[in-house]
This record gives C-alpha cells, structure tokens and sequence, in this order.
C-alpha cells in the first residue's frame, strides 16, 4: 500500500494528466476508497493546489490554476525541457528576468534524478553556441557552478584568468551574480584583497573549500559591477550632472558606462572613465543633451575647447 505521501503524489499526477476524473475513477486507478480520495483531495487543497469539485454522480474533480505556484510533478522528458529552457532564458535574457531564470534552473537542478541530471550535462556539452559579438562566451554549466556556490555560503578557490592572460588563485567568498544585460559578473570577498568583482567568462575554475562564511554589511553588488566596469579600466573619471531623472540618465549614459545617483528629483550624478580628458571631452560631446562638468577642471576645460572648436567651425 502506498504512503500517504506518495499516494498525494500519484493522486496529483493523475490530475494533471488529463481534464476531469470522477471520484470512482480516482478510487480505481489508486485502489483506495471513495473516502480516501476525498480526504486526499482536501490535503491537496491544504498545499495550495486549486482543485474544482462538481456535484452529482456525473461529477468529478479537475485541476486548475490557483492564486500561487505550488509543487509540479513533472516526469523525465518534462524535467529535462523545463532545465534547458531556464538556462537558455538565462543565457540569453529572453524572459528579461535572468537571476530569476538561473534561481529556478539551481532549484530544478538539485533535485533532478542522475538519469536526467546526466542527460542535462550531455546537453551542455553537446551545445554550440554562436556568438552575437566578439565577446569571449561563458563555458557551458559555469553560470550554475557560480550560483550553486553564492547559495551554498562557503569560501571556495578561484581560478581566474585576468584581461592580461594572468591566471591566478585566491580564495573567495562568494556573494552574488549580476548581469548586465552583455556580461555576467560574479561578486565575491577576495579574502586577501576584500569585495572584487571578476568577470564570469574569465572563471576557470571555482573550488569549495567546505569552510562556511558569514557575510555581514556586504556591498550592493549592482552598483559594485557598475562602478568597476564603468571606472575600474580608466586612468581618468568625471562626475557630470545631467538635468534628467536617474530613469532617463541610465538611457543617456548605461550603467556598465558611469555610475548613477540622484542629485534631487530631477538631476542626476554620473561617475564616468575614460583615457584621458580629451576622449572623456568628446564622449560627453556625444551625449547630445546639456550637462556640467563637477570635476575634474582638466575635462570641464577639454569640453570647452572642443565647443569652441565647433563653434567656429560652423561660424
């Protein structure tokens, strides 16, 4: 005789396999009585599955979507499409939610069987993935190692190749991933070094330790990619005020280009890199919109030589 557990299972599979079932039906396929699939259903109904009941000897149950996502039953075939289709909405960004799309596939992924969990791998392994740029791509299956390892909360060993070809090997705390809508980025504590940010193509290899960390008073990791992206590579930053509202200042200037806070309701701060103060001159001349120099001086001065320039060009 099966549990009670798996009897709520088999009797939730039976459900979803097709429209309507009458109780006598259900009584049959589970060999139980009359009774028990009654209390089975009321159970289901306890766990937040909307099950439709109709009166009368014609009447039967059906399921049918409620007011929250409850437990699926799904079998191998479907389990397998579920997790490809997840990592390929968070590769690609197609349901423009990716950290939700990851979390889902890390939740679906530590509790498949081994049978579709190999068959998963083989799929990684098999996938070709043309480049929509230039762009060096993620090595199949390193999104997940990441984020398995920001759940798990322990230091793990890093090895990393940098934008100069130096590899390297430090331990890390790992805390979040973060996509920027071109690159994904893992945020992590360096423990030699403090909070770091690496790019998630240049990750060779991520090893737990098994030594548990706590983070406490961690950074946004948002504004730690941001920041870094936007000035990290650049000998040279400028803080500009744009009299547009943050929303419109993240389409002027993207956040993988400056670092964005508000300067009241209807202005805004932006930390921007460049070369030198000619190359930062002539990005802000691109802009097309009214903005001011905060500093330094030798980009407020640049930016004005070059609108002199232009103005007597056009005189």
């Amino acid at each position: 005789m099966l549990s009670a557990s798996a009897r709520l299972l088999r009797l939730l599979s039976l459900l979803a396999a097709r429209p309507a079932w009458t109780c006598a039906e259900l009584a049959d396929r589970m060999a139980v009585t009359d009774r028990t699939v009654r209390r089975d259903i009321a159970r289901l109904r306890e766990l937040g599955y909307t099950v439709d009941s109709d009166a009368g000897p014609w009447g039967g149950y059906r399921l049918r979507a409620g007011a929250r996502v409850p437990p699926l039953i799904l079998d191998d075939e479907e389990a397998l499409a579920v997790a490809v289709g997840l990592r390929e909405a968070a590769l690609g960004g197609a349901l423009g939610g990716d950290q939700a799309a990851l979390s889902a596939l890390l939740k679906l992924r530590q509790v498949l069987p081994p049978r579709i969990a190999e068959r998963l791998a083989d799929w990684d392994d098999a996938l070709v993935r043309l480049p929509w740029s230039e762009e060096p791509q993620l090595r199949p299956g390193m999104l997940l190692e990441l984020a398995a390892a920001c759940r798990r909360g322990e230091r793990a060993r890093l090895s990393y190749c940098d934008g100069e070809g130096r590899s390297t090997v430090r331990d890390v705390d790992p805390y979040r991933l973060v996509h920027t809508g071109r690159r994904w980025y893992f945020v992590a504590r360096d423990v030699s070094r403090g909070w770091r940010t690496f790019r998630a193509d240049r990750v060779e290899r991520l090893q737990p330790t098994g030594q548990p960390v706590q983070i406490s008073d961690p950074p946004d990791p948002g504004q730690l990619v941001s920041h870094n992206t936007a000035n990290g590579p650049y000998p040279l930053s400028a803080t500009v005020r744009l009299p547009v509202p943050m929303d419109r200042a993240l389409r002027l200037v993207p956040a993988t280009v400056g670092t964005h806070r508000p300067d009241g309701p209807h202005a805004t701060l932006v930390d921007i890199g460049g070369p030198d103060p000619d190359g930062l001159a002539r990005f802000l001349l691109g802009l097309g919109t009214p903005l001011r120099v905060i500093s330094p001086d030798a980009v407020r001065e640049a930016l004005a030589r070059r609108v002199r320039e232009l103005a007597a060009e056009n005189t």
